[in-house]
Formats: C-alpha cells, structure tokens, sequence
C-alpha cells in the first residue's frame, strides 16, 4: 500500500500539489491523469525516491520493488536482448556470481548460485525477454542488434520491454503507449491485464486507460482527486460533480450578493451596525466554492478552400519501395473529398510507405500517382517535429508561410493552440514534444489542406489536445487518411479501413475490434476486399441459409455465458456496495477511537476480503469474456 499524506510538492517556485493525500492499495490498476504540466511525472519521481515533498510524509512498504519504464533516449552499445535482460537486477548479479565460483573452483558457491538462477526462472528469461521484445515488434533478427543502431522510439520500445523484464511489486508507466503502433497497442494492454502488481501508468490514450485502468487519480486544482472506475466512468463522475459544483457557486454567488447588499444598506446605520459586522464575519469565514473551469484551452477548425478537385488524388496499379525492395505493390486508390480513411496493418506493413507516396516524398517504383489541380496537402508526421526551426517563435513559424497576415490575426490563430502572450513570441527551443507537436499541427490548419494525412498524429498531446484535434477533423470536409494508435481518434474521426497486409492493401470490411481479433488470431479472419471494389461486389457470394444456421449456432453457444456473466455483474455491483460502505465506516474518525479497536479490525478485515472477491469477480468476468470473442471469431 502506497500512502501519500498531506503531500506538498514544487517544482520551481511553483506548487505542483499542495496538502493533498491519496492511498493506493496493493495490486490496484491506477491511470494518473491532469492536465500537461500538473505534476504527474513529477510524482513518479517522489515515488522513485528521486525528489522529496516540500511537506507531508510518503509511506511505501520497506522491500517495495519498483519498475519504471525510462523515458530518455538510452545510448548502449548492448544488444536489444542484453539490454532487456539488464531490467532483471537479481539475474544479472546471479550470472557474475556463476562466473566469479567458476573462475575461483568454487564448487559449493557454484551450486548455491545455481538453485538461485533455479528459483528466480533464469533459465526461462531469454526465452521470456524474446517474447517481450517480440510482442512490442521487434523482429527476430534485431534482438542481436545494438542498442544505438535503432531510432528514438524503438529505444523508448527497448526502455519498456525493460521495465516490464524488471521482476516489481509496483510498476510505473509513464505514456507507454507514446511510440507504439496499435497492434503493440493491443499486445501490451493483454500483457498488463496479466500484471500482479501495483500498475500505475500516465497515459493520454482514453482507451487503453479504459482497459488497463480500474482507478483514476485526476490531478487538479493541485490536488489528488481518486476515482473508481476506468477513463469513462470518471469522466461521467466528473462531469456530475462539475454541474454540482457548478450548482453551488452560483447558489453562493447568489448568497453573496445578498450578503454584500445588506452590509452596504446597513453598514453606516447605527441601529444595524452589529448586524452588519456579523454579515462581514460570516462572509470572512465562508469557504469559497470555486468556479468550474471545464473549457479546453484549444479550439481550432480546418477551413477548406472552396475549389477541390474530383478526386484530390488517383493511385493507379503503383508499386512503391526503397531501392530495388518493393513494400507495397500494385495499389489502387482514389481519394475523393470527404473520404475518412484509417490505415490498419502491423508495424512494417506499409503504413507510412504509402502516405509517403501520396505525398510524394516516395517516387513510385511503378504505376502513376494523379493529384488534381486543386489539391493542398497537409502532412503531419514525427519528423516534422525535428524540421521546426528552434531558433523561432510560434508566431514566427506562421509569418514565413503568411508574410502578408497581421501580428494579431496570428495570435488569435495560435490562441486556439493555447500559445498565448509570450508563448507565442518565444523561441520554441524549450517547448516540450507536446507543445512542439501542436505547432506542428498549427502549421498544417493555417494552410487550409484539403487532403490531410495524418501519421501518428496524437503522441505527445494531452487527452484535450486529442479531443479538439478530434472536434476538427470530424468538420473536415476534405479527404483525410490516418494512421494512429489512439483508437478513440480513430472511431470518431473515420468512416472506412484500409488493411495493409502482405505488400497489398485491401478494405478492411469490419470494426476496430474486429481488427483486434484479426490480430490476436493471427490469421485473416475478417473478410478483406480489393480497395478497387466498391462495398457489395465481392465475387464470393454467401449462402445465407447456412449463414443464419451459423448466426444461430453462436447464440445458442453465448447464452449461458452471457447468463454467467450478467450473474457476475450483479455480484460485483452487490460486492463494491459493500465496499463502499465499509470504506465510509473507515472515513469516520470516531471509528479509529480506543474503545473501537475491535470494529475497526473487522472493518479492515471485512474491506481486505472484499476486494479480493472482487478481483476474483472480475477475473473471471475477463475469462468469461474471452470465451464470447473467441466464439464470435469462429
């Protein structure tokens, strides 16, 4: 159990929290959330022990091992595989003590080492660091490679299958999902679910928080706000509370008001002097409730030129690749305004290849790309981080491709980027990957694309970054093709997939869950169609009588799950309402009085069997579940 008591902590000279406290009970699966800047990473490093509260006591069980996921880029001449291994402190020391008892004939030691490496699985951990290197996509011919020969984010990759190498009690994640593709997306979100331990992860990606996470600390107003519950059941909380708040300050407004008035009528009477000095006390005393502030600070909206071709862009029969390597072959493809396209496919399918195609920053090694006369690219990918000028302001950066737009029409524009005052004018050297990232995004809206494609474009932005970026695209009304991770920008941002898969891409006739099973299968198990076939022409026709047969055959067989698992629900609702009301007998601090003691351990005893029948619960509500998907992919 982690215990943070009346925790106060800054940075700079500015508080980050302030007499704020949280518990976090054993084996708890916790997202930390808040705005950018509001002191979650921050946090981690008073957990690590790498800084300390202005005030307040941190309590962490003596012995506590915990992992954390590194997120600087490492430099190491080590293999992949040496590296991953590094994360397993007790077998790496175990390994030197085998060399050290063989080199001295030590035959006593030697054997003693050995039962430790017996004991602690070290036999078993290559094969376990391949599975880990592998399932966050690495290939098997790149776990001899060294560290420094792989790119930024396939070392914050190697930093991660570290951390989860690392045998923990507590595990600290921090956006681990950042530099992952969405089948890795997937693959980690299942390796977590398997996790014993304390799992607290900062991430900005709603839906892996919502199925990774079963507690949300919400910083804000420089407090730790718990909530139970994943992502979107903490947003329905919040937004409760937010219109109850928002409720009472305008109720205290109201009193206020009130109160003000009378002190200012009666104030100078003699006769309700005394009156007036008990309305200016009991307005000293009264605990302001704060104003809700729940607007994003971003708001910003594509504007389309009015002339657009049809279509913006052909692909016709092309082949593309690097050098004399073909990566995708004989692709057909026209993007015509108001197409919503999301890219699926591993990582190496060919995501990127074909985007660098449209573009044209890939020359086709066959076939013939056709842009229209009135088509406007807009390209966002990660290397156009690197190519901002650093030495340059916000404002500046828009002046270069506008020379001819006013200063204040361009702060209005940066305004709804939430680079405000001097942020806009300041060099961007010092700006975070994030705020970076918005620039970059900035940059493309001011030039009003009407064909925007859009690699990976939500790392490094916060949930209301993600969410205005999604309010924008959903008003585009040019062509749009995205490659993401984040499955909410996904869902509400496109209409159809397109499934790049073994040098070919083809439409992906199905959803993103479909898309997962497909993955977890590992074979095509969701019908695909050529992307030059248009919905409801495919050559396979299908039997529908035997297609209902089959429909029926999978309900018969859901049915008594389903009923197992409606049972569970309830039991798991009948099971926290429990909880709950002994977590509120817990909150009375008469309860903690010495005639209590007696209570008090029971209720303790009572709350520790309750959260393991829930977590028993749901474990088996998870089997139970799997069992539906695997029946729904047969």
């Amino acid at each position: 159990m982690i215990v943070l008591t009346n925790i106060t902590l800054q940075r700079g000279s500015e508080n980050l929290l302030e007499k704020t406290s949280l518990t976090i009970y054993e084996s708890r699966r916790v997202a930390l959330v808040g705005r950018n800047g509001c002191g979650k990473s921050s946090l981690f490093e008073l957990l690590l022990g790498k800084i300390s509260p202005e005030e307040g006591d941190v309590a962490i069980p003596s012995g506590c091992r915990i992992a954390h996921m590194v997120q600087e880029i490492t430099e190491s001449h080590r293999t992949a595989m040496a590296y991953v291994l590094d994360g397993h402190e007790q077998f790496r020391a175990t390994q030197a003590a085998i060399v050290e008892a063989e080199e001295t004939n030590n035959p006593k030691g030697l054997s003693k080492h050995y039962e430790t490496m017996e004991v602690i699985g070290g036999f078993q951990l290559e094969h376990q660091a391949a599975q880990l290197l592998h399932g966050l996509g690495f290939a098997n011919e790149e776990l001899g490679k060294v560290v420094n020969s792989f790119s930024g984010g396939w070392r914050i990759r190697l930093n991660l299958a570290k951390a989860l190498m690392s045998p923990s009690d507590v595990l600290l994640l921090d956006e681990p999902t950042n530099h992952l593709d969405l089948d890795t997306t997937f693959w980690l979100e299942q390796w977590l679910k398997r996790y014993p331990g304390t799992l607290i992860v900062i991430s900005h990606d709603r839906d892996f928080i919502d199925n990774v996470a079963k507690e949300i600390v919400h910083i804000e107003t420089k407090k730790l706000h718990l909530y139970k519950g994943n992502y979107s059941g903490f947003e329905r909380q919040r937004s409760e509370k937010l219109a109850l708040q928002k409720a009472n300050f305008e109720k205290q407004q109201r009193q206020i008001k009130h109160i003000q008035s009378f002190i200012t009528r009666f104030k100078a009477k003699a006769s309700k002097a005394k009156q007036a000095q008990s309305r200016i006390k009991q307005l000293s005393n009264m605990e302001i409730v704060a104003s809700v502030q729940i607007d994003s600070p971003f708001r910003f909206e594509f504007a389309v030129n009015e002339k657009m071709s049809n279509p913006l862009i052909a692909l016709r029969d092309i082949d593309l690749g690097y050098g004399k390597k073909k990566v995708l072959g004989n692709v057909g493809l026209g993007l015509h305004p108001g197409a919503r396209i999301g890219l699926l496919g591993v990582n190496g399918a060919g995501k990127s290849t074909l985007i660098k195609g449209i573009t044209g920053d890939l020359i086709p090694l066959a076939g013939e790309i056709v842009k229209g006369e009135h088509c406007h690219i807009g390209y966002f990918a990660q290397h156009q981080l690197q190519a901002l000028d650093l030495t340059a302001s916000a404002s500046a950066h828009i002046q270069r491709i506008s020379p001819q737009a006013s200063e204040q029409q361009i702060r209005n524009f940066l305004g709804g980027f939430n680079f405000h005052g001097e942020k806009a004018v300041e060099p961007i050297k010092p700006f975070s990957g994030g705020e970076k990232a918005r620039l970059a995004l900035a940059i493309i809206v001011w030039q009003n694309p009407n064909v925007l494609l859009l690699d990976e474009p939500t790392n490094h932005l916060d949930l209301d970054m993600r969410s205005a970026l999604t309010l924008a695209l959903q008003g585009f009304t040019g062509a749009l093709i995205v490659v993401s991770h984040d499955r909410h920008l996904l869902r509400h941002s496109v209409d159809e997939y397109l499934l790049i898969h073994q040098g070919r891409v083809n439409t992906f006739d199905g959803t993103l869950e479909d898309y997962h099973r497909w993955i977890s299968a590992g074979e095509t198990k969701v019908a695909v169609r050529s992307a030059h076939e248009k919905p409801g022409e495919s050559a396979v026709k299908t039997n529908k009588k035997l297609q209902r047969k089959q429909s029926a055959d999978v309900r018969r067989a859901q049915a008594p799950i389903k009923n197992r698992i409606k049972r569970i629900e309830r039991k798991i609702e009948r099971t926290q309402n429990r909880l709950k009301l002994v977590e509120t007998h817990l909150g009375d601090d008469l309860i903690y009085q010495p005639d209590q003691k007696a209570r008090l351990e029971g209720l303790i005893f009572e709350q520790t069997d309750l959260q393991k029948q829930i977590e028993s619960l749901e474990e088996s509500w998870l089997d139970l579940s799997e069992q539906l998907d695997v029946i729904l992919c047969r």
